[in-house]
């Protein structure tokens, strides 16, 4: 069995001036280190950093437009104007329709004025259709107000005006050349919006509007502070950056979501998780983690396999009783994308034998007309977990071939989609992450010219998977405050993850393999400069190492500190992420881009 070997990539050094300002008796210089490489230079803006208040968020009528979106509302609801709040149909889109829909709801006279709206994925597509702004002129409505998409639907509301409908828009993906001509557009990203935070999801840009539409109307913010779970859930789940105002929603929305009395449609969904190691079955706290793994694949899957609307409602679910119903439906489809995400990875991955196209090619581009488009994406992920390149996964539909992209760190599959548009019929996204359609006949030639857009543009040393290393400490340096310290770093993600430690000369004792195919390794992880200290380490998928660590040669490990809870009691365990043998002069950050190791199985 090959393992292949990780790049190892320090941070860029800390400004030592700022090191210096931070450290003091409660502050080591390594937890120092780590609060400079975040940015932070002063003891005040470390305070502020461990203790988020609501006073950190940003007025929302510094938003372009945000004046003009309020009014209208404040308009539609004196006139009693039928409205609509249109969502994309994942996580982000539908905490958002949940969101604003619960808020107005609560100020509108009648509630036949008052509807939510989620495209059908494969009827529709992705954002605002004509479909359901025809929906919207049956129902009388007079304002759609659309989340997490639209910022692009220029042709989609002249065609609204035309029928007499107003767009108020909240996205946050980057606007094209033109806006479109809606009575207010919300994006942060617009050039001409001064707002001082631009990386909110969507729901947070729903969020924004519905605390302006507060402040205008006099309604207490505490009203709105029992909402903030739906927006950490899109935060976590959208993959944004959890720092500045995102990491405020995000530590209070968590909050809300560990209070005993949760929203019932995110009960509901964490009752029916239990059947893994998650913090329902161990009374420990949600964080980030869970959030991304447990809910944001059940919310999802609503859109994959049946409806996004689906979510919606169980978002908006008022009692246990009506949540339950809901979920089950919820997780049902859950397990049915579970097995198509199986069964397609393993035909794709079986290509990788077959097709001597993929054997040395630097992209994977996979087709089969047959494949649940839902699941294309995920699939895609997959693929890169086993064979680290950009991917494309492409099904057909509707007479169209349509895929997703994944890339690699570091690599902008948008941008090198882009450069094929003369095969394509439409793409959009983002660097990490795109969508696309084609004709047939175009597969072959797009699979090609695609190939050799990667080859002339990937870097060889992203061909190679990185783990990024925070900071180089021995074990003695884990203290109760160190750790403390690293936990009051929470909640992680993009832009603040969760730190990465290397310790050199590490040896084992105790070293296993465990799960049922011995996949993972487990073993005592011991520093002999320090005998006194030694700490149970996991090594999740890293089986493959057992007679590595088992042979008494020191290496070196790469890690993050997590607590363990297990039958009531709580113990820190090291999280391993990598580990090669070699000592102290063995180089760390630069490797050869094709290098492997061997290790017996």
């Amino acid at each position: 069995m090959t393992v292949p070997l990780k790049r190892w990539r320090f941070l860029p050094p800390a400004d030592p001036a700022a090191v210096k300002a931070l450290t003091h008796d409660r502050c080591t210089q390594s937890m120092a280190t780590l609060l400079a490489q975040r940015g932070i230079r002063t003891p005040a803006e470390a305070r502020e950093f461990y203790r988020p208040s609501m006073h950190h968020l940003h007025d929302p009528f510094l938003m372009k437009d945000m004046d003009r979106a309020v009014d209208r509302i404040v308009q539609a609801l004196r006139e009693q104007e039928p409205i609509m709040v249109y969502g994309d149909y994942d996580v982000d889109g539908t905490t958002s329709v949940a969101l604003v829909y619960n808020v107005l709801s609560q100020c509108i006279k009648d509630t036949k004025d008052l509807m939510h709206y989620v495209p059908d994925r494969y009827a529709e597509g992705y954002g605002v259709s004509k479909l359901g702004i025809d929906r919207a002129v049956a129902r009388g409505v007079k304002l759609i107000i659309a989340l997490d998409c639209g910022v692009k639907a220029v042709d989609k509301v002249a065609y609204a005006k035309e029928k007499g409908i107003d767009f108020i828009i909240c996205d946050h993906h980057l606007p094209g050349e033109q806006l479109p001509d809606a009575v207010a557009v919300l994006d942060p990203k617009r050039a001409d919006c001064p707002y001082p935070y631009k990386e909110l999801s969507g729901c947070g840009i729903g969020f924004k509007l519905m605390q302006a539409f507060a402040q205008h109307n006099d309604m207490p913010f505490a009203d709105l502070e029992e909402l903030l779970d739906l927006v950490a859930v899109s935060i976590a789940c959208d993959i944004v950056p959890l720092d500045g105002e995102n990491r405020t929603l995000a530590y209070f929305g968590l909050k809300q979501l560990n209070k005993p009395r949760k929203r019932p449609g995110i009960q509901a969904l964490l009752d029916l998780s239990t059947g893994r190691k998650s913090p329902m079955a161990a009374n420990k706290p949600l964080t980030v983690t869970e959030l991304v793994f447990v809910l944001g694949p059940r919310i999802n899957a609503a859109g994959r396999i049946e409806h996004g609307q689906q979510a919606v409602e169980l978002l908006l679910a008022r009692t246990s009783t009506e949540a339950a119903n809901i979920a089950q439906r919820v997780d049902s489809n859950n397990a049915t994308r579970q097995g198509l995400d199986k069964s397609i990875t393993e035909q794709a991955l079986e290509m990788f034998e077959t097709e001597d196209y993929l054997k040395d090619a630097w992209s994977s581009v996979v087709f089969n007309k047959d494949w649940h488009k839902g699941v294309v994406g995920i699939v895609a992920s997959r693929l890169i977990e086993q064979h680290y390149r950009p991917t494309i996964v492409l099904t057909e539909s509707n007479g169209k071939v349509a895929g997703s992209a994944r890339s690699v760190k570091g690599f902008n599959v948008h941008d090198a989609i882009a450069k094929c548009a003369d095969l394509l019929e439409q793409y959009g996204g983002h660097m990490y992450a795109a969508g696309l359609t084609m004709k047939p006949d175009n597969v072959k030639a797009f699979r090609e010219a695609f190939e050799q857009v990667v080859r002339n543009t990937l870097p060889p040393a992203l061909r190679v998977p990185e783990e990024e290393v925070d900071l180089e400490i021995g074990f003695a340096e884990i203290q109760p405050p160190f750790v403390r310290g690293i936990h009051g770093m929470e909640p992680f993600g993009p832009a603040n993850m969760k730190p990465v430690f290397l310790t050199h000369g590490v040896v084992a004792r105790d070293a296993r393999t465990i799960g049922s195919t011995g996949d993972h390794l487990k073993f005592r992880a011991c520093d002999p400069k320090h005998p006194e200290v030694e700490f149970e380490a996991i090594a999740f998928r890293q089986g493959a190492q057992l007679d590595l660590v088992r042979s008494g040669n020191p290496f070196s490990l790469l890690y993050t500190i997590e607590e363990n809870h297990y039958n009531g009691h709580t113990t820190l365990q090291l999280n391993v992420k990598d580990l090669r043998t070699g000592g102290e002069d063995m180089p760390g950050s630069e490797l050869p881009a094709a290098r492997e190791i061997t290790v017996a199985p």
